[in-house]
């Protein structure tokens, strides 16, 4: 199968975990994924399959959608419900107004501390290995990008949220700073992922529902519409001699719909066939093209 499948990550699972799973329910080895989720987080988990796998690079900067639960009361070492506590454990109640005013200092480019237990690389050695033996984390601030953080409401010592944030952010960050912030200390209760790029919670399935469909063989009925896939590049349909030739990695002249750069090159309405570069005019070369 060559495709995208949206997968909803149940928690408790890590992304690799997810792309076996689907390997295991497809019978095949090329699966990866496009944005690595928390092991406790849910949500959209884009699954990419066959010669489709090398639509990845385009995807490592995608914007991303949120929302969860954040703890006030106390800090813990991996900045959510999964770890100890590091500050002694308060009662607080919240004031949403304050509390949405706090977070208004948390959207544009801000410098951000990752978390200890993350897979950023000290020495090339994974931060989380480092934490997990108790060895100093010694990691630097980065810059990130918010661009919606919103407090939806307030419950007791607990705040829900909504937020889409550039690659990189860590939601466990923000709801670690916004506690100091606070001056109460918190942590990230629950994280949910609602759209990875193009990718909505909507269109997503369980692996359940993928081993449903595997056993009756319509997977593919469950799999995002090919001419969907990044939408910011125009489609082109290329006829039968154009496509031999673009399966072959050789320049084609292609209809000028738009002055854009990169297009994507169909041969019917579904069969994805390459990625295309405009040399001029109407020329373009096959910079990446999906074969057998």
């Amino acid at each position: 199968m060559n495709g995208v499948l949206v997968v909803d990550k149940p928690a408790g699972l890590t992304s690799h975990d997810v792309v076996n799973r689907v390997r295991r329910i497809l019978g095949q080895k090329s699966v990866g994924h496009l944005g690595t989720l928390d092991p406790s987080a849910t949500g959209v988990l884009p699954v990419v399959t066959g010669n489709l796998t090398r639509l990845a690079q385009f995807y490592l900067h995608s914007e991303k959608s949120y929302e969860g639960e954040i703890h006030f009361g106390f800090a813990t070492d991996t900045y959510d419900a999964d770890g100890e506590a590091t500050t002694p454990v308060r009662e607080v109640t919240l004031d949403l107004e304050e509390l949405r005013e706090r977070a208004l200092e948390f959207r544009g480019r801000i410098q951000q501390m990752p978390p200890p237990f993350s897979a950023k690389k000290i020495a090339g050695v994974p931060a989380y290995k480092l934490a997990r033996r108790k060895q100093d984390v010694a990691l630097r601030p980065v810059e990130v990008e918010i661009n919606e953080f919103e407090i939806l409401r307030v419950e007791g010592s607990s705040a829900n949220f909504r937020a889409r944030v550039a690659s990189g952010t860590y939601m466990r960050s923000v709801a670690h700073d916004l506690g100091a912030k606070m001056g109460c200390g918190a942590h990230l209760e629950s994280l949910r992922r609602t759209a990875v790029a193009e990718f909505g919670i909507e269109e997503a399935h369980t692996l359940e529902d993928l081993q449903k469909a595997e056993r009756k063989g319509s997977v593919e009925e469950l799999a995002v519409h090919p001419r969907k896939l990044l939408p910011q590049f125009p489609c082109v349909t290329a006829n039968d001699e154009n496509a031999a030739l673009i399966r072959s990695g050789r320049a084609v002249n292609l209809s000028e719909l738009s002055s854009e750069r990169l297009v994507k090159v169909f041969y019917g309405q579904r069969e994805l066939i390459a990625i295309a570069t405009r040399i001029a005019g109407t020329l373009f070369h096959p910079g990446i093209v999906f074969v057998g």
